[in-house]
């Protein structure tokens, strides 16, 4: 594992993936104090001043191993892990990779296939946290634990790497069952809004094999769903 921090890039991401191109090995990461053109998922632009993590690693895929999109659970449980080190049993996962404490956004994953390898994005509030219209958002210092970037990322990276080991030894199913122990409960109503637009409302029915949400609806019928933006619906 080699960590390299620069003060300031455009996107962790971005260089990775240029790293990744001109032979990178696994295993690196890179930190940037500040970032200015970072995204999340769906293209979302994510607010990167300094105090915060914003770090992306490389995995190098090997034709044996788990399906590349899978690695959404490897990065999402051992954030979990790396946050529970600083504030232990207050962060929960939502699918498909989203950290909250209570009904706020801590941290966001992104990933990015390139070539033979994928790019893991991985931001967490650690300091502070954007005042966003449209969901709420926290972080660590928020939640009382005050911790730099670097000792988290320490963290964070030597749990990657064992979660990466268990998923690489064909052992997918101990990650989904990792996933599930730290997400909100089977039963859990969720709102779901497809890549078409459109949204559907049930509960929360676990994952299937892959990873994939699995919502019950209303009638009873069950629906797989592999892409979606996933909101926690309030009593």
């Amino acid at each position: 594992m080699t960590i390299r921090t620069v003060a300031e890039t455009g996107s962790t991401n971005a260089d990775m993936r240029l790293l990744a191109r001109e032979g990178a090995e696994e295993g690196l990461w890179l930190r940037a104090e500040r970032q200015t053109a970072g995204k999340g998922r769906l293209g979302r632009p994510w607010v990167s001043e300094p105090g915060n993590l914003y770090a992306s690693t490389l995995v190098r895929l090997r034709p044996a191993d788990p399906p590349a999109a899978t690695l959404a659970l490897v990065a999402a449980v051992a954030l979990q892990r790396a946050v529970s080190v600083f504030l232990p049993d207050a962060a929960r996962l939502k699918w498909p990779n989203d950290l909250l404490i209570g009904d706020a956004k801590l941290s966001g994953i992104l990933l990015e296939r390139c070539e033979d390898a994928v790019v893991v994005g991985i931001g967490v509030n650690l300091a502070h946290h954007p005042d966003l219209p449209d969901r709420a958002t926290t972080s660590l210092a928020a939640a009382g634990a005050v911790v730099t970037a670097e000792a988290f990322l320490d963290v964070l990276a030597e749990a990657f790497g064992r979660w990466l080991t268990v998923w690489r030894g064909q052992w997918l199913a101990a990650v989904r069952d990792a996933w599930l122990a730290a997400a909100h409960p089977v039963g859990t109503a969720l709102s779901v809004r497809l890549p078409d637009g459109g949204t559907r409302d049930g509960l929360f029915d676990g994952l299937d094999a892959d990873g994939a949400l699995i919502l019950r609806l209303a009638s009873g019928e069950r629906h797989v769903i592999h892409a979606a933006d996933v909101s926690v619906l309030k009593d």
